[in-house]
């Protein structure tokens, strides 16, 4: 029996299936990779936004991953929500144990409605402890200018804030550009670096249904890397993805809608 490409997610469980570990699954999923999962946190949410957060103990984290690295192993780790310095402490000290070096930490800051979802000592904890054990780190514009103390108002301003969080001990740096003002003309350009930039450019779609996509990307890029593919084609095939998830969004309730990496595969009622 073959043995599947694995790709263990580590974050918070969205209760309406748009971001999240839910957003995680479907990602790899839909890469052709086996993914696993580590709960950091529980959410109470729905397309309108977060109503509540439960964190998990750092101890049980652990125990998550202990039990599946020892068991399964893994071809790469994402991280997502870390809510407090403990549990990015505990997800650090377990990477570290098991030697896992493809790792993407996609440092989830805040919820797209603005629900702060990491602690301030957890912010810190992540740039000095789990930074420097990833292959990847990718803010978006938001989350870059919080790490960088910077605005971001130019693909010149996204470079800059890239260079910074590279200083950081940061081994390679894709910062998402879909906040970035003036897209709609310019299209969705995203810059990665790794001493040298690249940049990264699909046409602009004009949709509010864009929940779930920095989870479902930096998943994506993590299925690629867990394949053996390098990180500029890994950066490239989770761009189309990312594309094409968002141009086939689908919104289940009645606020934000989200990405869809199924597309038409995806059933909808009949009107």
């Amino acid at each position: 029996m073959m043995e599947p490409v694995k790709v263990l997610c580590a974050g918070g469980s969205d209760s309406g299936g748009g971001a999240g570990i839910q957003a995680d699954l479907k990602a790899v999923s839909a890469c052709g990779c086996w993914g696993l999962s580590v709960i950091t946190a529980v959410t109470a949410q729905n397309t309108k936004g977060v109503s509540g957060i439960y964190p998990v103990t750092p101890a049980f984290i652990g125990r998550q991953l202990d039990v599946v690295l020892k068991d399964m192993g893994v071809d790469a780790v994402k991280t997502g929500m870390l809510p407090t310095d403990e549990v990015v402490l505990m997800v650090a000290r377990k990477i570290k144990k098991y030697k896992i070096t493809k790792v993407v930490v996609d440092p989830v800051m805040m919820a797209k409605g603005g629900k702060i979802l990491m602690q301030k000592k957890a912010q810190t904890a992540l740039v000095e402890d789990l930074f420097p054990l990833a292959f990847v780190v990718t803010p978006n514009i938001p989350e870059a200018e919080i790490l960088t103390k910077m605005k971001i108002t130019s693909l010149a301003g996204m470079k800059q804030a890239a260079v910074q969080i590279h200083a950081m001990g940061v081994k390679n740096v894709l910062i998402k550009g879909g906040h970035l003002p003036g897209n709609k003309r310019s299209g969705a350009v995203d810059i990665l670096y790794d001493g040298n930039t690249y940049e990264f450019s699909s046409p602009w779609i004009n949709s509010r249904d864009t929940h779930g996509t920095g989870c479902t990307f930096a998943s994506a890029l993590a299925a690629g890397i867990a394949r053996g593919d390098n990180l500029v084609e890994a950066a490239w095939q989770a761009k189309i993805m990312i594309t094409a998830a968002i141009e086939n969004a689908l919104n289940p309730g009645k606020g934000y809608g989200s990405v869809n990496v199924f597309g038409k595969n995806i059933l909808t009622k009949k009107k």
